[in-house]
């Protein structure tokens, strides 16, 4: 997390995300490496997949081998790396062109192929109605200034049968509650968009899918990140005792609320 900072005011555009996220790489302080290196890569990647345990174990990156997966707003393609290791056919699409430098370049590395990359408006997709099996979108409505647009644009370039997944922030979250009584900014509190959904706010976002279902993820690791004594306490009593209690009892205040939809 970091101190937060103003806004822009006045409407967002597309062309403001994309000018935020061209100076900035997610989680760059987890490496020391140069940036674009094979390194670089396997650190962010390593870092990602630690912090966010959860994911490999509800999304089956291997589980789509031949299939054809878009991934809306892919950044430097950690994830669409892994989809296209388990055998998919995979597309990403970001608003920023250097993520999407970085994205060749970290496909390249590691020796796997991508049948597009390219800089794209996930709420105005270059695609044919159709044209997709899955389409994933991790962390990004959060970010846009037309979160519907996208979600329609999904489903729209989603084939019959198909299955989209998206994740969000949690308004009514365990680190939201931490982010308020410690007074330490959200990650990215400074982006042009940070839109935090609760779970009915979530639902009613998805109604262009005929099913949805939502899994609230995302509870407290060990930050790495984050120093001095906020980080003591957070890691030494905070992440023992909140994973203590049943988790029954607190799952519905994960950080990140992941949906799982089919048109």
């Amino acid at each position: 997390m970091h101190s937060p900072a103003t806004r822009p005011q006045g409407p967002v555009t597309a062309a403001d995300v994309a000018a935020y996220w061209n100076t900035r790489i997610h989680d760059l302080e987890m490496t020391s490496h140069p940036v674009g290196t094979l390194a670089f890569f396997d650190d962010l990647d390593d870092y990602r997949f630690d912090k966010l345990h959860y994911l490999p174990r509800i999304v089956d990156f291997n589980g789509f081998a031949g299939q054809q997966v878009l991934e809306i707003g892919c950044g430097i393609g950690t994830d669409l790396v892994r989809f296209a290791r388990g055998g998919a056919r995979v597309t990403g699409v970001d608003l920023a062109q250097s993520s999407i430098d970085l994205a060749r370049k970290n496909f390249e590395l590691h020796g796997v192929q991508a049948e597009d990359l390219r800089v794209a408006d996930g709420g105005a997709l270059p695609f044919d109605r159709a044209s997709f099996d899955v389409v994933y979108c991790h962390g990004v409505l959060q970010y846009a200034p037309d979160a519907a647009a996208i979600v329609a644009e999904a489903r729209r370039v989603l084939r019959p049968g198909g299955r989209a997944i998206f994740m969000v922030y949690n308004r009514v979250s365990w680190l939201q509650a931490m982010s308020t009584v410690m007074k330490v900014g959200l990650e990215h509190g400074d982006a042009p968009v940070l839109k935090l959904y609760s779970i009915p706010e979530f639902q009613a976002l998805l109604a262009p899918f005929r099913e949805v279902e939502i899994v609230p993820e995302r509870f407290p690791v060990a930050s790495r990140l984050h120093k001095g004594w906020k980080a003591v306490a957070f890691n030494s009593v905070f992440v023992g005792t909140f994973n203590a209690l049943p988790r029954a009892w607190v799952r519905r205040y994960g950080w990140h609320l992941m949906a799982f939809c089919r048109p």
